[in-house]
């Protein structure tokens, strides 16, 4: 049994890996405020480029097909090249797609910048995770992991109200341009300070400090281990319910959001955006409280299949229930937040069912689900929205009723009764990793 050496530097080993969680949640928070900005700016997008709801939604999912698609290569690069390299090459793409889609003099510009956004941030989150099964113990993941989402969704409050202020005060061009100028010094700074494990810092490994062997490390060809994490049934249930809960969630916030309460309520922009911030906000905190319990009863599955059922109720209280500006409505856009939660313990439930040397693959696959659903939804959302529109128009923005709106939150329920059947089939882990004793059955 492995034992921690006499040198080891407790001290030490914990500021060098909360910089290294910090970098990466840095990065991670751009990553959210790239995929959230459009609702807020998408009136100035509308205008800028003379757009359909359906094409609007197509340039904001533009970031989403990019991310679903890289979400597997992701996950190859953290289990190979390691974290370091990975988030470094990525938000330098993500930089100078942020810049081109600021300067982009016309449709086909902006998509190609939102497209480099989203294969520059593709790698992050799945990089992060990574790093986090290597820098923090098993039984912590969970929490861990509430920790990021709550931080990463800061980028995404920073997308809606602050960055409803910051368009009264600058241009959206402006407003890309800095956050790309932003993610090349964060790039330089995670190659500089990042390190892949503890062992690559001069620490022994989380297992040997608890006295524990280490997992061993990868043992065959990469795409051998792709094979066997894509064959292996137990961690699908987990893809589609990040299809439907977070994949319906993002695609609304991200989105549509801002324009129903502008539409529907005549908000102006910063009073819509504070109903996406409660949203965000409702998530954040749960995703953080949805780690902190899982981890705290030791059960996977139970948190999962609640936040899926609360999903779906949440959709139909914003359908059926009487709500408008003000409380009720705030509640209600913190209530769909709240619900999908969640789904942050899918990460450590699709890892858990899986050899830890291929941790980075697992939890890319259950985040591609994500990413697909989104990716889907946003024009989706749209496409139903523009059958029943009526042709009005104010400014050259289309204005759509309640009734179309209807027809894209419908699809959203639909969504979630899908994850919620999935949920039904994730496998418990208790909190430990069942990878041995599934190859035993």
């Amino acid at each position: 049994m492995s034992q921690t050496p006499p040198a080891f530097d407790t001290t030490r080993f914990n500021r060098t890996r909360w910089t290294v969680f910090s970098l990466l949640v840095l990065s991670y928070m751009s990553v959210y405020f790239h995929r959230m900005a459009p609702g807020v700016v998408s009136g100035d997008l509308m205008q800028a480029f003379a757009t359909s709801g359906a094409a609007l939604g197509s340039l904001a999912a533009m970031y989403y097909y990019v991310y679903t698609a890289m979400q597997i290569p992701a996950g190859v690069l953290a289990d190979t090249l390691g974290p370091r390299l990975a988030v470094t090459i990525g938000a330098l793409v993500a930089g100078a797609g942020s810049i081109v889609f600021g300067l982009a003099p016309d449709f086909d510009s902006a998509a190609i910048g939102r497209l480099l956004v989203g294969l520059g941030v593709s790698v992050v989150f799945v990089g992060l995770m990574k790093s986090n099964s290597v820098w923090f113990a098993e039984r912590s993941y969970g929490l861990v992991s509430g920790l990021t989402l709550l931080l990463g969704n800061l980028g995404s409050i920073l997308a809606a109200g602050p960055l409803a202020v910051l368009l009264g005060l600058f241009d959206w061009r402006e407003v890309f341009v800095t956050a790309g100028i932003v993610s090349l010094g964060l790039a330089v700074l995670t190659w500089l300070l990042v390190r892949n494990r503890p062992e690559d810092a001069g620490f022994p490994s989380v297992r040997e400090q608890a006295g524990l062997p280490s997992h061993p490390p990868r043992q065959h060809h990469w795409l051998r281990e792709l094979r066997t994490v894509v064959m292996h049934r137990p961690v699908w249930p987990g893809f589609w319910v990040m299809f439907g809960v977070t994949g319906s969630l993002f695609a609304f916030a991200g989105l549509w959001g801002v324009p129903l309460m502008r539409d529907v309520h005549g908000l102006d922009r910063d009073g819509a955006s504070l109903y996406t911030t409660a949203a965000l906000v409702g998530f954040a905190v749960s995703s953080l409280a949805a780690g902190w319990l899982s981890d705290r009863i030791g059960r996977r599955k139970p948190v999962i299949i609640a936040s899926a059922a609360l999903s779906a109720l949440s959709w139909l209280a914003m359908l059926y229930l009487p709500w408008g500006p003000g409380i009720s409505g705030l509640l209600l856009y913190a209530a769909l937040g709240f619900a999908a939660g969640g789904f942050v313990v899918g990460y450590a439930a699709a890892k858990e069912v899986l050899p830890p040397a291929v941790s980075g693959m697992a939890i890319a696959l259950v985040n591609t689900g994500l990413f697909l659903g989104a990716a889907i939804m946003q024009p989706a959302f749209g496409w139903v929205m523009d059958l029943g529109w009526d042709g009005s128009l104010v400014d050259g923005v289309r204005l759509y009723a309640w009734s179309d709106y209807r027809n894209g939150l419908w699809l959203s329920c639909g969504f979630t009764v899908l994850a919620l059947l999935a949920s039904l089939r994730i496998r418990e882990t208790y909190g430990r990793n069942i990878a041995s004793e599934l190859q035993r059955r």
